[in-house]
């Protein structure tokens, strides 16, 4: 039941923000204490990947800050 969380790397956070006229301070957050953050390993300044399955789109992408 749980969306596919993955840790953007570090050389594609720049596209990301880029794409989406967004600083790490706009985006929105999620917390490093968060269970999926924790398992994938991810780290405060990272950017999360969230991948979700929509009824309408089919898949929606959205992107998380970690704090």
């Amino acid at each position: 039941m749980v969306p596919k969380h993955e840790v953007v790397p570090q050389d594609k956070a720049s596209e990301v923000l880029t794409a989406f006229q967004a600083t790490n301070e706009r985006m929105p957050q999620i917390t490093a204490v968060d269970p999926m953050v924790e398992e994938i390993g991810g780290k405060r300044g990272d950017i999360v990947k969230i991948t979700r399955h929509s009824p309408t789109a089919g898949r929606s992408v959205y992107y998380r800050v970690v704090v």
